[in-house]
């Protein structure tokens, strides 16, 4: 009988990893929480619309085409997909506008427009970071397993390019003396829940990725790869059991040997735990059998800013929105600090707009839309009451789409759906609602991130955001590599 490996989750690093070691011969089982697959990559459907739960973004598809080749299939040909061109549309509360385009020279054009005299910094920009990710891609690819991963000679080498001194926003001063571009190359440190005047100057490499890779739309939203890699992950003979959730890890003295679900007792060689890693933690896991991650250590790690999500299906299309829209609040810094240290609603946020039915005619009726709002917010705190506030903020954000020339959206709603931070932790199980999982600053990435061969205990991996390398779907897919790696050689060193 071939080893049997339980799966809490499946999330997009669930599901990549069940393909890998179902086709690697093993027995997979994934047990599953909610009515469908993909996690927070899941979707919302009513009434003919179909939105993106969450992430929008296809970002850097080379791992996921890795991962799927490796299992005998083709990502393009299993999921149609489009690169966007504009990328994406900035406005910028202080002021101006950009349209990103795909590459150098229409990009360099278009900065022109907004910052002459920066304008020629983008290449420098652009080469600079090509080299920055070669020199750490072989990191984000290697399992830190203990602080002598460090003295790994790949590392050693990139030390000169992590300026741990410098934050992701002095990086870009670096670059470009317009504030507005600084920001436009350091926003998407939100991709991981960060400020960029907090986030290191490493992930850089994140807005150098959109331009040098592109951002794609796969043809159904991003639930579409999830939900494909669903179906091949069972026709390589893994097995999926929905609506099921684990109750408790169950150990042998320090060794994870199955689960607890209201079914019965699943046993197992070994379990990778895909859930939200705090809320696994400090709900599957009873605290006495835990040394170093202890409900008190895991309150006290610094965790990224939530979100607050509106899925509107409307009446009528907006064909002057791009595909996506960005808009930076004029007081940024203040919107920032009201989110990660006074944790109090902003006034006047920045926000972003979906609107995937301009690229995509499957994800509403004909001439209706999809508007896919979203509000960076404090994760979970005793500032905010949700039950209280949630209506008075939905209006403030209705205040803020007029930004975006977004007039008349209420009066042609015809379905809406509101997530909030404490739905995202009550209904989504994601620690504190936070929902870019632990925050990415140095004292909580490589070793000192949850580790993939997870340290506590024997027979339990991790794979998901909150573990090496870190959050975002290109990362999540390979955690799912490096954490299927590591389970193989550890059972074929056991046989």
């Amino acid at each position: 009988m071939p080893p049997r490996i339980i799966i809490i989750g499946a999330g997009p690093g669930g599901l990549a990893a069940a393909m890998l070691l179902a086709h690697a011969g093993l027995d997979v089982q994934i047990i599953e929480r909610q009515a469908c697959v993909g996690g927070r990559t899941s979707c919302v459907q009513a009434n003919g619309y179909r939105f993106d739960l969450g992430p929008t973004f296809f970002l850097y598809p080379q791992v996921l085409e890795e991962i799927f080749s490796a299992v005998g299939r083709d990502l393009h040909r299993e999921v149609p997909m489009r690169r966007l061109d504009p990328q994406y549309r900035l406005t910028f509360g202080a002021g101006g506008e950009l349209l990103c385009r795909p590459n150098i020279e229409q990009m360099t054009a278009e900065i022109a427009k907004l910052a002459p005299l920066d304008a020629p910094q983008f290449a420098r920009f652009m080469a600079d970071n090509r080299v920055k990710l070669a020199k750490f891609a072989p990191c984000l690819q290697s399992p830190f397993l203990g602080w002598t991963s460090l003295l790994q000679s790949r590392l050693l080498g990139v030390l000169p390019y992590l300026k741990p001194w410098k934050s992701l926003h002095a990086e870009l001063a670096g670059y470009f003396r317009d504030p507005r571009l600084q920001l436009a190359f350091t926003f998407q440190s939100k991709y991981l829940g960060m400020s960029p005047f907090q986030c290191p100057s490493l992930f850089s490499i994140l807005s150098f990725l959109e331009y040098e890779h592109g951002i794609w739309h796969p043809i159904g939203g991003c639930n579409a790869l999830t939900s494909t890699m669903a179906r091949i992950a069972g026709e390589l003979g893994a097995t999926i059991q929905l609506n099921e959730p684990v109750q408790e890890i169950l150990f042998r003295g320090r060794r994870a040997v199955g689960v607890r679900t209201r079914s019965g007792e699943i046993a197992s060689d070994a379990v990778v735990v895909n859930a939200d890693f705090a809320h696994a933690m400090t709900t599957l896991v009873p605290e006495r059998f835990r040394r170093k991650w202890t409900n008190t250590r895991i309150a006290g790690k610094k965790f990224s800013c939530s979100t607050f999500m509106l899925y509107l299906g409307i009446e009528g299309r907006y064909d002057h929105l791009a595909h996506h829209n960005i808009h930076i609040a004029a007081d940024y810094r203040k919107n920032l600090d009201e989110i990660e240290r006074l944790h109090v609603l902003s006034q006047a946020p920045s926000f972003y707009v979906a609107n995937p039915s301009r690229t995509d005619h499957t994800m509403a009726p004909s001439g209706h839309s999809v508007l896919y709002v979203l509000v960076p917010v404090s994760h979970q705190h005793p500032n905010i009451d949700w039950t209280r506030q949630r209506e008075e903020y939905r209006q403030i954000v209705f205040r803020q789409l007029r930004q975006l020339g977004l007039e008349d959206v209420e009066r042609r709603i015809r379905f809406e759906r509101i997530i909030t931070p404490a739905d995202w932790e009550h209904t989504a199980g994601i620690y504190r609602g936070a929902t870019f999982n632990l925050a990415h600053n140095l004292g909580q990435m490589l070793h000192l991130r949850p580790r993939n061969r997870f340290e506590e205990f024997d027979g339990m991996y991790l794979v998901g955001g909150g573990t090496h390398p870190g959050s975002g779907l290109p990362v999540i897919f390979e955690s799912a590599r490096i954490t299927s790696r590591l389970l193989l050689q550890d059972l074929h060193a056991r046989s």
